[in-house]
């Protein structure tokens, strides 16, 4: 909606020069408040019951170490090079938490075990991403190069 209506009025080189570095960082904001407001909401289910958190953080885990590693090997069997490749197996294996987030809060309520599934998704794909870095960086060191 804001690029249509921003386009429209101002122009593109407006839009993405001008309008997209400034409403960036409230994205952000606007994440991290939701993610501190749950938590401050499901902290008490998040400590007294250890075992919903790591039933909701296992298959995650998985699903992102799964994700990335397909998305890697199917970049290298295509024959893309390494900076591809890797922008392609991280793209794949991102999600969508803010929006998961959303929609749980605005289906099933803000306290529900929908959201608290919502908040540990983060909580799981930092760490594994982040770690997943390591892994690309090691990876580009025996990655084939093309002349």
């Amino acid at each position: 909606l804001t690029r249509q209506i921003g386009v429209r009025s101002k122009g593109l080189r407006w839009y993405e020069q001008r309008f997209l570095p400034r409403i960036g960082p409230l994205a952000l904001y606007g994440l991290l408040f939701t993610i501190v407001l749950m938590f401050a909401l499901q902290g008490q289910a998040i400590t007294s019951n250890p075992a919903q958190v790591v039933r909701v953080a296992l298959p995650l885990l998985l699903y992102f170490v799964l994700m990335w590693s397909m998305a890697f090997y199917l970049g290298t069997r295509s024959g893309l090079d390494y900076e591809r490749t890797s922008a392609l197996a991280f793209t794949a294996a991102g999600n969508n938490f803010e929006l998961a987030i959303a929609v749980c809060i605005s289906v099933w309520g803000i306290s529900s075990q929908q959201a608290l599934a919502g908040v540990i998704g983060p909580l799981i794909e930092v760490p594994v991403l982040v770690s997943l870095v390591y892994v690309s960086l090691w990876l580009k060191r025996s990655f084939r190069r093309d002349s």
